[in-house]
């Protein structure tokens, strides 16, 4: 790969990254009476499709189950949500929300839409589409991503047992984190 290319890759890395660390530090500063933004996110699922299994929401949202369960405590405690287990299987949790939930994302009903206007309203059609090809295109990337660098890790690490290591020279490319 040509010095060229493989800095304009490193500069996008880095730009990529720099996104997803900011995007998560400036959600992570919004509550809306108490409730972060993926709480707000909950609540709208099971509105749009009734109770929620916890696990269900937890994949569907891409939040862990430690945050799923964090942010159903929080709703519960403000009287947002209630859990309850399933007669069938005490082990599945469902999670529902109440009148005061409802009153809380009809308040804030233009919160989403203005969320996703600042952060994309100012976009030609051209270039929302070439985004959506974009990340649709990262996130089949990221499918095997640990795997293959955790592989290639432990590759390297076989090789360098049989086999002095190389010297690193320092790079001059201003974006390379690691």
């Amino acid at each position: 790969m040509v010095d060229n290319e493989w800095s304009r890759l490193e500069e996008i890395d880095w730009l990529f990254r720099r996104m997803v660390r900011k995007f998560v530090k400036e959600r992570d500063k919004i509550a809306i009476e108490g409730v972060a933004l993926p709480g707000m996110l909950v609540l709208s699922k099971i509105v749009r499709d009734g109770e929620q299994k916890l696990g269900d929401l937890a994949e569907q949202l891409d939040l862990t189950s430690g945050a799923i369960t964090a942010l159903c405590d929080k709703l519960e405690e403000k009287g947002f949500a209630t859990r309850r287990r399933m007669a069938e299987d005490r082990r599945t949790v469902l999670l529902d929300i109440t009148d005061k939930g409802r009153s809380l994302l009809a308040r804030n009903r233009n919160i989403s839409q203005r969320s996703i206007t600042l952060l994309f309203g100012g976009f030609t059609e051209q270039e929302l589409d070439s985004q959506r090809a974009a990340y649709k295109q990262i996130t089949d990337s990221l499918e095997s991503f640990s795997e293959t660098i955790l592989k290639l890790a432990k590759e390297n690490a076989e090789r360098s047992e049989e086999r002095e290591e190389p010297q690193i020279k320092p790079s001059a490319n201003r974006f390379l984190n690691y």
